[in-house]
C-alpha cells in the first residue's frame, strides 16, 4: 500500500482532495454498536495516509455523527475536507420520518445547524442529501447557491441524481460533486449519469462501493444492522448474492489480495473508462480496514479480471436502497 495517496480535483478546477475517500455514517448508526475511541483512531489513521475528505449527514445518527466528526475537524482543519449533506425531515422527535424536503427555508435552517454541530465556520461541500421533486431545482439549488455567496458554504454537490438533473442544476451554480451508489453490483449511474458528470467535470462520490458490505467476503451484521432491512440482505437474497460475491473472491485469492481490494480497484478503473474523476467512500470503523481498502490504489486490473466482474451486477438478485 502507498504510503500517502495521490490527490484529484473534487470537480472542475475544484479543492485537491485524496483520490479515495471515508465514510463516516457507520461511526454513529445503523451497522450496530461503535466504538468512539475506535473510530476516532480510524480518523486519524486516514488523515496520515493522505485520506482528507470525510463524509457525513445531518440525518446520520440524527446530528450525533456530525458531533462526532467535530472535535476531529477542530485539530486537523487545515487538513480535512468535510462534506456533509441536507434533505432529510428526520429529527429526534421523529425518528422514522424518512422524508425529503428540499425547501429553502429548510436548507437555511440546515446549513447553520450542521455548521453548529461540525464546530466549522464553513462547509467544504455541501449536498442535497436527496431529490425533493417538489420544489423546482431552481429554487433549492438557488438557496445554496446563496450559501456558497454568504461564505458557509465551498461547493455544491447532489445525490442520486438523474443525467438530466445534473446538468440542470449545474446551469444553475457549478456542481462539484455527486454521489450516487456505484459499485460492482451497482451499475445503474453508468447508463447515463456518470457520462454527464464527465462531461460537466463533476467528480463522483460512490457510496457504498463494497455493496455495503457484501463485496468484502467478510459480511457480519450485528441484531440491530439496518441492513437486514435491505433488499438484497433478505433470506430470499441473500444466498444468491453472496455466490455471486464470491466471484470477486476467487479473482482476489489468485492475486493475493482481499476481495474488498478488488471491487475498489474495480471502481478506480471507470474513472478511466469514463474519464471522469471517481472517489470512493468505504466505510469502517477498525483501522486494518482501513488500510486494506487504500490497497487498492496500488491495484490494476487486468482486461481478463474487469471481463470476469462485468457480468456480476445482472446477477444481483434485489433492489439496491
Amino acid at each position: 500500500m502507498t504510503n500517502m495517496i495521490a490527490k484529484v480535483p473534487m470537480g472542475k478546477d475544484g479543492v485537491l482532495v485524496g483520490r479515495q475517500g471515508l465514510g463516516c455514517m457507520g461511526m454513529s448508526e445503523f451497522y450496530g454498536a461503535a466504538d468512539p475511541d475506535a473510530s476516532r483512531r480510524v480518523l486519524d489513521l486516514a488523515l496520515d495516509l493522505g485520506v482528507t475528505h470525510f463524509d457525513t449527514a445531518d440525518m446520520y445518527g440524527i446530528g450525533a455523527n456530525e458531533e462526532f466528526l467535530a472535535p476531529f475537524l477542530r485539530d486537523n482543519r487545515k487538513r480535512a475536507h468535510i462534506a456533509t449533506k441536507y434533505g432529510y425531515r428526520r429529527s429526534l422527535d421523529a425518528p422514522d420520518d424518512w422524508g425529503v424536503t428540499n425547501d429553502p427555508a429548510h436548507i437555511h435552517r440546515a446549513v447553520d445547524a450542521s455548521l453548529h454541530r461540525l464546530g466549522v465556520e464553513v462547509i467544504d461541500l455541501y449536498y442535497m442529501h436527496r431529490r425533493d421533486p417538489a420544489v423546482p431545482l431552481a429554487d433549492s439549488i438557488g438557496a445554496m447557491a446563496d450559501l456558497v455567496q454568504a461564505g458557509k458554504v465551498r461547493a455544491l454537490g447532489l445525490c442520486e441524481v438523474s443525467a438530466t438533473e445534473l446538468a440542470e442544476a449545474h446551469a444553475i451554480h457549478p456542481i462539484a460533486a455527486l454521489q450516487s451508489e456505484w459499485s460492482v453490483f451497482s451499475r445503474d449511474i453508468e447508463a447515463e449519469v456518470a457520462a454527464t458528470a464527465a462531461r460537466l467535470g463533476t467528480a463522483i462520490i460512490p457510496f457504498a462501493p463494497l455493496g455495503r458490505g457484501l463485496l468484502t467476503g467478510a459480511l457480519s451484521l450485528a441484531a440491530d444492522d439496518a441492513r437486514r432491512h435491505f433488499p438484497r440482505f433478505s433470506d430470499a437474497n441473500l444466498d444468491a448474492n453472496t455466490r455471486a460475491a464470491q466471484v470477486i473472491g476467487a479473482l482476489a485469492a489468485a492475486r493475493g489480495v482481499s476481495p474488498a481490494q478488488i471491487a475498489l480497484a474495480w471502481l478506480h478503473d471507470r474513472a478511466r473508462v469514463f474519464g471522469v474523476t471517481v472517489i470512493p467512500i468505504p466505510g469502517t470503523r477498525q483501522p486494518a480496514r482501513l488500510r486494506e481498502n487504500l490497497g487498492a490504489l496500488d491495484i490494476t486490473l487486468t482486461a481478463d479480471e474487469l471481463a470476469t466482474l462485468a457480468p456480476l451486477a445482472a446477477q444481483v438478485q434485489g433492489q439496491r436502497v
